[in-house]
């Protein structure tokens, strides 16, 4: 790991390019430095002097050099990365270009930004961009940027994507005071991006929450694993654009059709612990809360207002939230009851009545507060004649101090409520006036104690046959295709999932011996690599008895010819009839995502599973308790779980394949997609009962030559 800290506490800071012609990059770089503790030294071969600053014409004519803490690139393209070699010859290790016109034009900018890489490994530099707006930092008054705006000290740190983003946020931020620490334009991360600088703050005293704004990762699993040890400590909030439409690029399986990179940022960030926003307004006051308040220890909130209305408008909000109202005990009824006038009810909400006065604010919250039912509270209050904004503002903040639980606020109205927000601000309790924005940030209060109460399991590792597995998937090489069908459910015994007694037979007789030799009714299904889904053609017959199958065989290799006469049939899968009495019809697939790697996908199964598409996913490798999480989500979990007086199905059968799954593919990374569908489940335990795989055949041999059993 990289110690980037020299990046945001320099002495001396050089701007490569500074110069003081107006509207330039150069000259606001200066200017947003003029309040900076530390340091400025301009360096331009055409200018003496620049802003009343001595100027140099390269980096190597500075006094000393290599004393130099930070050097801020803002040159033109074509000589960036020779200024940048100047720079690691000199002895400066932390290095912002903030120069465009490398890989985001590509073509020549791409072979521009490798050379820059190259330069960068050479002298170890710890390099932000290209193509960046720069960095801030509060404490030292560094902001090294070229946009406007100056964000209170706070201790929220920021990066973003998007250098665009960031220039939208600072004055926003300075309005509302939102106080950030560090706030880091990634631009292009030729060399540093968003891992390097959630380990960086993860050791930072003094930031409190991470925030960012990410358009894409590159090394999702990576982020996965690094992120999952930060927020046990630090909660990372993640603002993720480009929430497109899931499946844009034609997929052979169910579950390439179905999973989409959306799905795989969603699964990668739950398992790394990151609280998602999903909107800008979120992210900051997710960013806010938890900067300022501790945790909700349990989810039951109070609400305390002095208007019905409000206060109906947030437990609605409540509802629909993961919260809950809590219960007042009789020991709480009791004491409101002897501070509240007669005609208030001492329920939750608690509404104190509409001439509640400062006095009346002030018991009733420290009653509340002091509840042991009451785990945190959302004060609302309207402008009245009988209170002051300020007074409350004062009473709420030395309250929740006292309590120590969390206290989020609506103060409703003008001038009067902005002047107790920034008292509230001071106590670091936020103020919103949409209620629905007060519980939702409240209740990222409890997503986060989850986060830091989860444990995480290593992945199981199974006693599998993974060299058997490796011969099986060379058929596609051998048969040069792509996809691999029923035909290879050899695949599945060989990584411990229960599967129906069958074989492939390549004449009616031969299917009429399997059936035999099986011993009763049958599944029969067309096999074929060019027949993908082999029920849309009537490729798949269930529970023929033994003196049909000679019949069935012919009728389904009509269909199929029929349904594409230069199909290539391979024959007819004769399989053990598994009976759907008592059973459900599951799906487990696996879709192999650029960023994150295998996306595993557990939901209802069966025909109609691009219909529903009641499905969870995880990346891969999933643990136990992950699998047993997706068996919970899907909309259909009561049905495997005994509803309306079914009898409990084998989840920890669908737990276990789930797994088993999981280090198939993480074993063997040239599947691309992958479906056991449909996996029947019944109370007895489960049956994979249909295959349909995608390899990348180049890749194949390459990986599986290596592979040696586990």
């Amino acid at each position: 790991m990289p110690d980037l800290s020299g990046l945001f506490t320099p002495d001396r800071v050089a701007i490569i390019g500074a110069n003081d012609e107006e509207g330039s990059v150069g000259r606001a770089l200066l200017k947003n430095l003029s309040s900076f503790d530390g340091d400025v030294i301009p360096v331009n071969p055409n200018l003496e002097t620049v802003l009343g600053r001595e100027c140099y014409s390269e980096i190597g004519d500075v006094p000393d050099a290599a004393s130099i803490d930070l050097a801020v690139v803002a040159v033109p393209a074509t000589v960036a990365v020779d200024v940048v070699r100047q720079i690691g010859h000199a002895g400066i290790t932390d290095v912002v270009v903030i120069t465009a016109g490398f890989s985001e034009t590509g073509g020549e900018g791409e072979q521009r930004e490798q050379e820059l890489i190259d330069v960068a490994e050479e002298y170890d530099l710890n390099l932000v961009g290209p193509n960046c707006i720069g960095i801030i930092s509060t404490p030292s008054g560094l902001n090294a940027t070229f946009v406007r705006g100056e964000p209170p000290v706070g201790s929220i740190s920021f990066m973003s994507q998007s250098g665009a983003f960031i220039a939208a946020v600072l004055g926003w931020a300075a309005q509302h005071g939102v106080g950030f620490k560090d706030i880091v334009s990634l631009g292009n991360e030729a060399v540093l991006d968003e891992i390097d600088f959630i380990e960086q703050w993860s050791d930072d005293p003094d930031t409190d929450v991470i925030l960012a704004y990410l358009e894409d990762i590159g090394d999702g699993q990576r982020f996965i694993e690094t992120a999952r040890d930060v927020t046990m400590e630090t909660p990372i909030v993640v603002i993720k654009s480009g929430r497109t439409e899931a499946g844009a690029e034609a997929a052979a399986s169910h579950t390439g059709s179905i999973a989409g990179s959306e799905d795989a940022y969603e699964a990668g960030l739950h398992q790394a612990g990151v609280l998602r926003a999903m909107n800008i307004q979120e992210v900051f006051d997710y960013g806010q809360v938890l900067a300022g308040q501790p945790l909700l220890e349990d989810d039951d909130i109070a609400v305390v207002t002095n208007g019905g209305g409000p206060g109906v408008l947030t437990t609605d909000a409540v509802s629909d939230s993961r919260l809950t109202i809590a219960e007042f005990g009789d020991d709480v009824g009791a004491e409101l009851a002897d501070v509240l006038p007669g005609e208030a009810d001492v329920a939750n909400p608690l509404d104190i009545i509409g001439d509640a006065d400062i006095d009346r604010f002030r018991e009733s919250l420290d009653i509340v507060l002091g509840g042991e039912s009451v785990a945190g509270a959302i004060v609302l209050c309207v402008p009245t004649e009988t209170l002051e904004f300020d007074d409350l503002a004062d009473a709420i903040g030395d309250l929740q101090r006292r309590h120590e639980k969390p206290v989020v606020t609506c103060l409703m109205g003008g001038e009067e409520a902005d002047r107790a927000a920034n008292t509230l601000e001071s106590y670091g309790i936020p103020n919103y006036f949409d209620p629905e924005r007060a519980v939702s940030s409240l209740e990222v209060l409890a997503k986060y104690r989850d986060v830091t109460e989860r444990e995480y399991e290593s992945p199981e590792a199974f006693d599998i046959e993974k060299e058997r597995a490796r011969e099986i998937l060379m058929q596609a090489a051998e048969r040069d295709v792509d996809h691999l069908g029923v035909e290879v459910m050899g695949l599945l015994d060989a990584y411990g999932i229960p599967i129906p007694a069958s074989d492939l037979a390549e004449s009616a007789s031969e299917a009429e011996s399997i059936a035999e030799e099986i011993g009763g009714p049958v599944a029969m299904k067309i096999v074929s690599p060019d027949i993908l889904h082999k029920s849309d053609i009537g490729g798949v017959e269930v529970d023929v008895p033994i003196e049909a199958v000679r019949g069935t065989y012919q009728t389904l290799r009509e269909r199929a010819i029929d349904h594409d006469p230069d199909a290539t049939v391979l024959g007819v899968q004769v399989q053990e009839f598994v009976d759907p009495d008592e059973s459900t019809e599951t799906i487990v697939g696996v879709k192999r995502d650029p960023q994150f790697g295998h996306l595993v996908m557990f939901g209802l199964g069966g025909i109609f599973v691009q219909i529903f598409e009641d499905t969870a996913f995880r990346v891969a490798p999933v643990s136990e308790r992950e699998a047993r999480e997706m068996t919970e989500e899907i909309q259909a979990a009561p049905m495997l779980q005994g509803a309306r007086g079914r009898t409990p199905a084998d989840v920890d059968g669908v737990v276990e394949t789930i797994q088993r799954i999981s280090q198939l593919v993480t074993d063997f990374p040239a599947i691309t997609e992958f479906d056991i569908n449909p996996l029947v489940v019944s109370p007895e335990g489960v049956h994979a009962v249909d295959l349909r795989l995608t390899v990348d055949r180049e890749a194949l041999p390459v990986e599986t030559a290596r592979e040696t059993d586990g």
